[in-house]
């Protein structure tokens, strides 16, 4: 890079990672969002799905009802205020258990 001056290399590094993170970002892109909080916890027999008035839910799995409810509820609070949504407004909307 002879030749550049500092705010030059600067601009094109920061370019760069700009370049990356958008490629990084894209690659998720096509995978549901809800992906991360689908898988079932092995042996737990019941679950509970919570949803927020706006934002991303949570689903999962506990040995008792209430248990799975909690952590759904848990779950929804901590994805509706990362995906910018309203955690305070999470309710469980459903809850099981299997057979």
């Amino acid at each position: 890079m002879t030749g550049l001056t500092v705010h030059q290399t600067s601009s094109w590094i920061l370019s760069s990672l700009l370049a990356i993170n958008l490629a990084l970002i894209a690659g998720c892109a096509g995978k549901p969002s809800s992906a991360r909080y689908l898988a079932s916890n092995g042996g737990s027999a019941c679950y509970a799905k919570a949803l927020p008035t706006a934002g991303e839910g949570g689903l999962a799995w506990g040995n008792t009802l209430s248990m799975a409810r909690k952590k759904s509820l848990d779950n929804c609070i901590r994805y509706a205020g990362r995906s910018g949504g309203s955690p305070d407004t999470c309710k469980v909307v459903l809850a099981q258990c299997k057979d």
